[in-house]
């Protein structure tokens, strides 16, 4: 149980059960079907659209294109156990994201059909802030307008470090939260280390 974060304690302290909030490595935080699966609750999804339309500014200069080029946005409600908890907005690169035209994302995980397609979704840059809940925020998550909402903007790129989906998640913070731990290296010098846990509110 340890390693999965659920007793602390170490060398000389006496060990203490924490909570069973789950850290997220890169992998299970990129994918919200890996991270519900891993602390045992049932994901789910509803498609609002899937769409080829021009890229926002923020989607291009993120995606490092001119604002208006084409991109295929997808906009869909996320469910924990049948619980609305987030509103996932992605704008995918064209040649990329017409991948998903063929693939129903109300089934499983985009970003394993992505990968099954050979995406090379590699790396990801995640900023998280908040921002209050928009008329469909409010719609689709069962909020007032202007609710308070944790975001997380998301810019993942290939092994080569070429842009392939700039996205948006705005999560019902009273459901999910987010933890940053920080680590001091062992060696002399050396930087700090940064992880990032997600938790969901039981």
């Amino acid at each position: 149980m340890a390693h999965e974060g659920l007793i602390g304690g170490g060398q000389g302290r006496r060990p203490v059960v924490r909570d069973t909030a789950v850290g997220q490595p890169f992998e299970t935080l990129r994918s919200f079907t890996a991270w519900a699966g891993r602390i045992g609750r049932t994901p789910g999804q509803r498609t609002v659209e899937i769409a080829r339309r021009g890229a926002s500014a923020a989607a291009a200069a993120a995606l490092r294109m001119a604002e208006g080029a084409p991109v295929i946005e997808v906009l869909r409600l996320r469910l924990l156990d049948g619980a609305p908890v987030m509103v996932e907005r992605a704008a995918f690169v064209e040649h990329v994201g017409r991948l998903l035209f063929d693939f129903d994302p109300d089934t499983a995980s985009i970003y394993a059909h992505l990968a099954d397609r050979g995406v090379d979704l590699q790396s990801a840059r995640h900023t998280i802030d908040a921002v209050g809940a928009d008329e469909t925020d409010a719609a689709l998550l069962g909020v007032a307008p202007g609710t308070p909402l944790l975001r997380e903007r998301r810019h993942t790129s290939s092994a080569a470090g070429v842009p392939l989906e700039y996205g948006e998640d705005r999560y019902r913070p009273d459901r999910v939260t987010f933890t940053i731990d920080n680590a001091r290296p062992a060696a002399a010098g050396a930087g700090q280390e940064l992880r990032v846990r997600k938790d969901a509110e039981k």
